[in-house]
This record gives structure tokens, C-alpha cells and sequence, in this order.
């Protein structure tokens, strides 16, 4: 498991800095949204690279995943050209502690419902507890 928490907490780490560099991409272009495609070709590449590497299967059975599954890839898009156009212009800190209240939210409501097939982890008050303190750093890091 420790395996799993050292991998998330370098996604983590790269949620702020693909933030930073995308921003700072599209101002360089003058296009948010160019520096969006851009990223998504790189990040095809990338994925294309890695499951190649990794053997290549699991294409043959698109067809019959739930077509709502695929809406992954929009709310990417949507994360992706948001941050880019509204980090030059709120800062890269806000618009990433805004994102990290709403994955909160949105994380917990999953596991409370074993939503999309996600293991069920009832909302509990100590957890709730936990994300409500969560929250509250979130909000005091903005405050200063």
C-alpha cells in the first residue's frame, strides 16, 4: 500500500505544476486552448508509449465498456483548459486548492456511494470530520 500512497503523492505533485507549466504555456502562445491540445498530444504520446511497453492489451474490449465511461476524457479537458485559462489570471495556488475542495467533495460522495463501481467507504463522522479539517487548511492556506 505504501507503494500506492508514494505514486499518488506524485500525481499530486503534478497537478500544480502541469497547472504552472500549461498557464504559462498558453500565455506564451496566446492560446489557452492550443496549449490544451498540446498537452493532450503529448499526453497520447505518453499513454501510447507506456501501454505499448506494458503489452498493449485492452483495446479489444472497448466496445463494450458503458459509453459513460468515457466521460473521464472530458472532465480532463475540462480540468485541463480551465486551469490553463484561469491560473495566469487567480494564481496557481487558488485554482488548485479550489480543485482540491472539489475532489474532496467529489471523492467522498464516491466512496459513500460506491459510485462508477468505487469500493464503498461509508461517510462516516470521523471522516467527515477529516475532510471538514482538510477543507479548513485549504481555506487558511488562501486567507494569507
Amino acid at each position: 500500500m505504501a507503494h500506492y500512497a508514494a505514486i499518488m503523492i506524485l500525481a499530486g505533485i503534478g497537478i500544480p505544476l502541469l497547472a504552472a507549466l500549461n498557464a504559462a504555456l498558453g500565455l506564451r502562445l496566446g492560446s489557452p486552448v492550443a496549449a490544451g491540445m498540446i498537452l493532450f498530444c503529448v499526453a497520447l504520446i505518453s499513454s501510447a508509449a507506456v501501454w505499448l511497453a506494458t503489452g498493449a492489451t485492452g483495446l479489444s474490449r472497448l466496445a463494450e465498456a458503458p459509453r459513460h465511461l468515457y466521460l473521464g476524457g472530458t472532465l480532463v479537458a475540462f480540468y485541463v483548459l480551465s486551469v490553463t485559462i484561469i491560473a495566469p489570471r487567480f494564481g496557481v495556488g487558488n485554482a488548485v486548492f479550489f480543485v482540491l475542495l472539489g475532489q474532496l467533495i467529489s471523492a467522498a460522495a464516491i466512496d459513500h456511494f460506491g459510485l462508477f463501481g468505487a469500493r464503498i467507504s461509508p461517510l462516516s463522522l470521523t471522516r467527515a470530520l477529516g475532510i471538514a479539517v482538510m477543507m479548513l487548511g485549504v481555506w487558511i492556506t488562501q486567507r494569507a
